[in-house]
This record gives C-alpha cells, structure tokens and sequence, in this order.
C-alpha cells in the first residue's frame, strides 16, 4: 500500500487537499470517502478506512470539503450543495487521472453527501454510509442556541468540535431545501448502511428511515457499541472487512466477479 497526496479543484474554485491510497497491485475498485461535518479527510475514521481498505485492492480517495482542513476557501461559504459539488468535481478527478469511482463511502454528513451525489457520478454502482443522518437538516441541532442569532443576523460564529466556523443563513436554508427522500429512493445503485446502535450523536433511528426509503439492493449492518467518530481502531477496521466483502458484488469490475476454482 502507498499513499499519495494530490490536489483538485472545487465547487469555489479552490484547491482541495486530497490523498489517494493505494494498493500494491492493481486496484479492483476505486472508492471516493466522504468526512463528517466539519471534520477532515485525516480524521481517524476516514484514514483508518481508507488505508484498511487498500489491503482488499480497493484504492481510495478522500479530500478535504471546501474551508476545511487543508483545501482552500471559507467554510463560511459553503453549504450542503456545495459539499455535493464538491464530491462531484472530486470524481471527475477520479476519471481523470486513474478510473471513475465505482463505490462512494460517506461517514456522518459526508454520508448524506454520497447519497445526493450519487445521481450525478454514474459510475457509481455502490453506497455505503456510516453513521449518517437520514436527512442534513439534522445537523442544524449542533448549532444549539447559535441558529435563532443566524437567522436573526444572517451569520454568527460557532463552536463546533472546539473550532471555531461562521454558519450563514444561506447554509440553514440549504439543508432545509434539499430532497433527500427523493434522492434516496431513486438512488439506482446498492446501497450499505452501517451504524452504531449506541450512537449519540446520529440515532440509529436515522439508519432505520434511510434503509426503509430506498430500494433493493439494500443491506443494514450494526456497528456494535461503537462510538459516531468510530475512535476505535477495531471499529473502523470492521467497517473496512465488512465493505470489503460486500463492494465487490456491486462495485468491482465485471471480470473480478467471475468465480475461480
């Protein structure tokens, strides 16, 4: 396995800081990995995946939303279209230089993100989501008292995960606007839902109504006793054995599905 940092351009016209895992020999797949909200392609989670995922061929690219981490921009500009942008332009990256994602992988809200960019990546025959909400309005509740003052003054500063970010009214009105439903039960590709029954942060409930609106091919598979952030190692290596077995059915080139023996 090798890793390799590269650099895209996104939605704002910015450079958005990506690394590319991959495997020693030719990759079967390759899977773009969308981080939670406010978090970066380096969050534990999104590496520890992403290079456990190596080890089964898949090479793997993650990448820093617009205003977060190392890409360029104001996170104060961005919303939730713009992350979709974002994974889009980050594809066509894919496509570009290597092969077209066949299987997108979103943790928390970079899991709604996959879901809503999937119609606009047609390669993609694969989704797999971790301990996502079944809607991005729901990530409005981390906002706390700070949302009546932005919509009262149009932004304000919020601590999120002790950072500092300005939240805009044009973000609020963009979640709330987005139709999830609908691009979830259209999704036209299989569809893996992990999450942890013990999830604080994003209940299991929200694994429930997104397994219900879509369609066959559809799976569920509990994260047991893991945390939203999947801090531990064994979690995230889980994740990682248990998309391994399952992308292939879906994601892998037709020629790698053939049985042998």
């Amino acid at each position: 396995m090798h890793s390799a940092k590269t650099e895209l351009t996104g939605s704002l016209g910015v450079p958005l800081a990506a690394r590319l895992e991959l495997p020693e020999g030719t990759p079967c797949a390759y899977a773009l990995f969308a981080h939670c909200f406010t978090c970066s392609k380096d969050v534990l989670a999104a590496s520890r995946i992403c290079k456990a995922l190596t080890a089964y061929d898949i090479a793997v690219l993650r990448f820093d939303f617009t205003g977060l981490g190392g890409s360029g921009g104001d996170f104060g500009n961005t919303d939730f279209s713009s992350n979709i942008e974002d994974l889009v332009l980050a594809a066509d990256h894919l496509r570009t230089t290597y092969a077209a994602p066949t299987l997108l992988i979103g943790h928390s809200l970079g899991g709604a993100a996959v879901l809503a960019a999937r119609h606009r990546i047609p390669e993609a025959r694969a989704v797999a989501t971790i301990g996502a909400p079944a809607d991005p309005e729901h990530v409005l509740h981390l906002l706390g008292d700070r949302r009546d003052d932005i919509e009262r003054d149009v932004e304000a500063d919020v601590v999120l995960g002790g950072r500092k970010f300005r939240v805009r009214a044009s973000f609020l009105a963009d979640v709330a606007a987005q139709p999830q439903a609908e691009c979830i039960a259209t999704l036209d590709a299989a569809l893996l839902v992990m999450h942890s029954p013990v999830d604080e942060l994003v209940g299991v409930d929200h694994a429930r109504r997104i397994f219900d609106t879509a369609r066959h091919p559809k799976s569920f598979i509990a994260i047991d006793g893991a945390d939203h952030l999947l801090t531990r190692q064994p979690d995230a290596n889980f994740v990682a054995s248990v998309l391994a077995a399952w992308a292939p059915r879906y994601a892998f080139r037709p020629e790698e599905n053939r049985p042998t023996g």
